[in-house]
This record gives structure tokens, C-alpha cells and sequence, in this order.
């Protein structure tokens, strides 16, 4: 789903009474701020929790070694850090149906 798609189906699903006040500027403003915030708050360090879905962390990778898929020579990969998606519990149900 591009941002564009989701933005629309957000609209959607707005409740009727807050569909009036706000407009399509109004929700992509809000998800840039929404982006802008976790972006921060995961490059500090930190963790973002997002109710009924599950968290993004910031986890620390070792450093390894690794294979040129082409020649298949060894390569060295440096430690570094990764986001990583973690899902609740409830999301975590529903998709195993």
C-alpha cells in the first residue's frame, strides 16, 4: 500500500462526525507528523508502540561475514543497528486467523 492509498482508505475509515472536520490535507499532515515522530523517536533509540498492531524497535546486529552472491567471495558486513516490527498479540491472532 502506497502512501497515497493509504491515506484514502484512512479517510474511509474515519468516523463520520471527524470525516467533516477534517480534510485530506488535514490526514496526510497528520501522518507526515505521525512519520516524523516515530523516524526521531526509533533513530534515538527508542521504541514506537502502535495500540492493536504491535511495536517497531531498534535492534542492534554483530557484525558477520558475509558471501558475494556473484563471485562468492567472503565479505566482511559491520555491526549496525535495524528497525524490527514486533506484533501484538491481538494482530498476531487475527493473522493466523
Amino acid at each position: 500500500m502506497k502512501k497515497d492509498e493509504f491515506i484514502t482508505q484512512a479517510m474511509t475509515t474515519v468516523r463520520s462526525d471527524y470525516a467533516r472536520a477534517l480534510g485530506r490535507a488535514d490526514m496526510e499532515s497528520a501522518f507526515a507528523a505521525f512519520c516524523e515522530v516515530a523516524a526521531a523517536e526509533l533513530l534515538g533509540g527508542g521504541e514506537v508502540s502502535l495500540p492493536g498492531l504491535g511495536k517497531l524497535k531498534v535492534k542492534a546486529t554483530n557484525a558477520r561475514t558475509g558471501r558475494n552472491p556473484k563471485t562468492g567471495e567472503a565479505i566482511e558486513i559491520p555491526a549496525g543497528r535495524k528497525v524490527v516490527f514486533t506484533p501484538g498479540k491481538e494482530f498476531k491472532e487475527a493473522f493466523r486467523g
